[in-house]
């Protein structure tokens, strides 16, 4: 199978642009600084925005649909693990927001037009998790016990149209 590698870091590099006058011109009470050291990057920092009064710091990891160009698809996945851990149960990961972009629209060949951004704060995020009795081991009993399943499956704790599913 062909790797993607750098095609995908070049339709991020590009999305970014479009991002930054997002967050410019939404986040008027912030400072944005885009990160690119790896080490950073690695542990679930794209970059950071920085309150401007209070000087409070939040770790911001950037997630798009780019393989879903010019398409307005009624979700978004968290990662929960392939071949390592997914960056949703991640501990190493310092991420205090995802930055999830979807609806990604290009009226020429890349150049990113509009999208739609959607900020999710993980540690609120974990905690609904848990709330539900859903965690890390117990998705993971889902995901050994339908090892063959291919496509959608529910969670009984959770209502699919509004709260999530799996998907294989």
């Amino acid at each position: 199978m062909k790797s993607n590698f750098t095609s995908d870091l070049r339709k991020e590099k590009q999305l970014s642009r479009l991002l930054d006058v997002y967050y410019e011109k939404s986040l008027v009470y912030y400072d944005i600084c885009r990160v690119h050291d790896m080490k950073s990057q690695m542990a679930g920092i794209d970059l950071m925005f920085t309150h401007k009064q209070t000087k409070v710091i939040f770790n911001i990891d950037e997630k798009a649909q780019l393989d879903y160009i010019n398409e307005d698809l009624p979700t978004f996945a968290f990662e929960l693990g392939y071949y390592k851990e997914g960056w949703l149960f991640d501990q190493h990961k310092k991420t205090d927001f995802y930055s999830l972009a979807t609806a990604i629209y290009e009226d020429e060949p890349n150049i990113f037009t509009s999208c739609k951004v959607t900020l999710v704060n993980r540690k609120m995020l974990l905690a609904f998790l848990n709330k539900k009795a859903i965690s890390k081991k117990g998705l993971t009993d889902y995901c050994d016990s339908n090892i063959k399943h291919h496509g959608k499956l529910k969670i009984k704790e959770l209502n699919t149209k509004y709260e999530g599913y799996l998907y294989f």
